[in-house]
This record gives C-alpha cells, structure tokens and sequence, in this order.
C-alpha cells in the first residue's frame, strides 16, 4: 500500500464521516452535564476515539483471518446500536423529563454507559475492516490511528458545545440529549437497511 496523500484525505474523510455519530452521542453527554471538567471530556473523547480506531481494525483482522465468521454478525450491527443508543437514550430522556423543569445541575454518564456509548457508535465501524483489507498491516496500523485522531477532535467539539448549550437550556438538556440518542440508533438502523 503506498502511503501518498490520497490515502492520507482518503482516511481523514473516512474518520470524519465514522466520527458523526460519536460527535452527536459527545454532544448529547455535554448536554447532560455542562459542568464538566475538561480532563472528563478528554477521556470521554479519548474513549469514543479507542472504539472508533479499533472496531475498523478488528475488522480488518476478521477479513485477514475468519470473515466466514463475521459476515454473519455484520446483520446484526443495526439491531446492536439501535437497542444500546434506544435503551441509553430512553433513560436519559425519562431522567429529563422527570427534571425538566429542575434547575440546571450536572448529571454524569457513568463509565458503564460511556462503554455502551462508544460500543454502539462504533460497531457499524466494523465494517470499515473490509474498506482497509487491502492494507498491509502497518497501513491499517496507521489508517485507524488516523480515525482515532479525528474522532477524538470531533467528540471534544462536540462535548465542548453541547456543554456550552447544555449550561443555557438547563433541565430540558437530558430531553434534548436523550433524544438525539434515541434518533442516532434509529438513524444507524435504517440507513444500514437502505
């Protein structure tokens, strides 16, 4: 694989597009918690741009050693992010509405659902594993590690306006939040049908 420009906006373009649902899922969280600290949100980005960078590398090791295996599980992708974000998103959006006319206080997501989150913005990722099968090993190495870094940029932005945001619409920001999730899986779930 020759490691030329090209490959370079090739795979930038591929992380930004891989990035949009993280970016929505880390302005959502922003949203739900307007207080955050800066070095929370870098780890909730530094998270979601782990599972960004390697879902398409597991990916690429399953074209290189068992896709018999994982075509299967390919189908099932849609139905995984729509049950995570819809179970996710339906209880931060019933947390909202309980407090929705509560003043604005900070509600952190927990780390299991941060693990969810990033699970479930990433899985469609997978696929990109057959995108980059052609790659050698040090080219997939550094395909995904660009993804990483462009979905780290993209879910920090994306934390830092929904915090900004979040800190101006007070207790209807868990509503807001919540339903941006619920629309993301649906979202992932019909455009893998169409």
């Amino acid at each position: 694989m020759k490691l030329d420009f090209l490959f370079f906006v090739q795979n930038l373009l591929l992380g930004v597009g891989l990035a949009m649902d993280a970016f929505s899922v880390s302005l959502a969280n922003g949203l739900s918690e307007p207080c955050m600290k800066k070095h929370r949100m870098c780890g909730i980005a530094g998270l979601f741009a782990l599972f960004q960078g390697l879902m398409p590398m597991i990916g690429w090791v399953c074209v290189h050693t068992i896709v018999k295996y994982f075509s299967f599980f390919e189908t099932l992708i849609p139905w995984i992010a729509l049950g995570l974000l819809g179970v996710i998103g339906g209880k931060m959006l019933i947390e909202g509405i309980k407090n929705k006319n509560a003043p604005c206080e900070c509600t952190a997501v927990c780390f299991g659902a941060l693990l969810l989150q990033g699970i479930a913005t990433s899985i469609d990722a997978l696929s990109v594993g057959f995108t980059i099968a052609d790659y050698d090993l040090h080219a997939a190495i550094l395909a995904v590690a660009l993804i990483a870094a462009v979905t780290f940029a993209i879910c920090l932005l994306g934390l830092l306006i929904g915090r900004q945001v979040g800190t101006r619409i007070s207790g209807k920001a868990g509503i807001l939040g919540g339903a941006i999730l619920i629309f993301i899986g649906l979202e992932i779930f019909v455009t893998s049908w169409f």
